[in-house]
């Protein structure tokens, strides 16, 4: 990619972000892709990037990077021009030169690694998921996430969820999510057992560590203070309750979990916003070992395959399927906000 491409990459996220309820962070990305330059480390990184900028979430790497600054404290520039200050985008410009060569070893340190998000709100989305599985089978879950982060949406079972008028969960959880209902009403019938639980990253975060609960809570984007409390609820269930997460690359994880699957549950393979990220190779394989395991199924040891992920570029929107074996058949239940702002049923 040359420096035009990544500028224009910048500018999409710039875009994104606008139709996700992020005016600052747009105004930062647009900030950006005019300031940037050769001058420092971190320009020189950006506009130099060697891989695919978009599927490298680079302008979102950045973006992490510019805000772990502010959260620490340790650029009083920044953060004259970050949330609960409002700035223009020509305010934002103005500063970002001079606070990037400020901090250029630190934002160019950023840029190693992945976004992680682990948006929690997404299990809002997944929920109406797991309800059909454990509907459709009648048996416990046995759940299986992958590029699973901190884990936090391991937990999902332990939030309080309220779309439209129903309501599902834990009325005394920290963690209450409420996105808006578009379509059909969802279904939350029937009642959720979970048998056993487990994630796998390649570079999972310990919540107990502070430096790894910082890198989460920069990539939520600083105006989104609900985004923010969201986050911070679910950090204190998983520290009374830390999921059980593995490093490991997904695929492996896949092959083992499914090896060691027991009769009596249906095993839940279920990921979201995290499918990109992955090489081809490692979503063959993964395809593949799904497949042959699917091919052995049973009533009393179904498999599923639950998946929030982008199914058309050309949409703003992700998809919620569903595929169950025996059979093997993929259904399209919802429609789902990205951020879990909202869930439109189809299913």
């Amino acid at each position: 990619m040359d420096e035009r491409d990544i500028r224009d990459h910048i500018l999409g996220q710039a875009k994104a972000c606008d139709g996700l309820g992020s005016p600052f962070t747009a105004n930062l990305c647009r900030a950006l892709a005019k300031v940037l330059d050769a001058n420092t480390r971190t320009g020189q990184a950006m506009l130099g990037w060697p891989g695919d900028a978009r599927a490298d979430g680079l302008a979102l790497r950045l973006c992490g990077a510019l805000h772990a600054l502010v959260l620490t404290g340790a650029s009083e520039r920044l953060a004259l021009i970050y949330p609960p200050n409002q700035t223009s985008e020509s305010e934002i410009s103005a500063v970002l030169p001079e606070a990037i060569a400020l901090s250029d070893d630190q934002i160019f340190a950023g840029l190693v690694g992945a976004p992680q998000t682990n948006e929690i709100a997404r299990s809002a989305m997944l929920l109406p998921g797991f309800l059909t599985v454990a509907r459709e089978t009648g048996l416990p879950l046995d759940l299986c996430e992958i590029g699973a982060s901190a884990g936090l949406n391991l937990l999902f079972d332990s939030f309080h969820y309220r779309y439209g008028d129903a309501e599902w969960g834990d009325p005394a959880s920290p963690v209450r999510l409420a996105p808006e209902v578009r379509g059909l009403p969802v279904p939350l019938g029937g009642a959720i057992d979970v048998r056993h639980r487990a994630g796998c990253d390649i570079a999972p975060v310990d919540v107990a560590d502070a430096a790894a609960r910082l890198r989460l809570r920069s990539y939520v984007w600083a105006d989104q203070a609900a985004r923010l409390a969201r986050f911070d609820a679910a950090l204190s269930l998983a520290e009374k309750f830390p999921p059980l997460l593995v490093e490991a690359d997904a695929a492996d994880f896949v092959e083992k979990a499914l090896a060691a699957r027991q009769q009596g549950g249906a095993f839940v393979l279920y990921h979201s916003i995290m499918w990109q990220y992955l090489p081809r190779a490692t979503k063959d394989a993964i395809i593949a070992t799904l497949e042959q395991a699917g091919r052995q199924a049973t009533v009393a040891a179904p498999i599923a395959r639950l998946r929030m992920e982008p199914r058309d570029p050309t949409k703003e929107w992700a998809v919620l399927s569903l595929t169950l074996w025996p059979g093997g058949e993929t259904r399209r239940l919802a429609h789902c906000d990205y951020h879990g702002r909202w869930i439109e049923w189809i299913g």
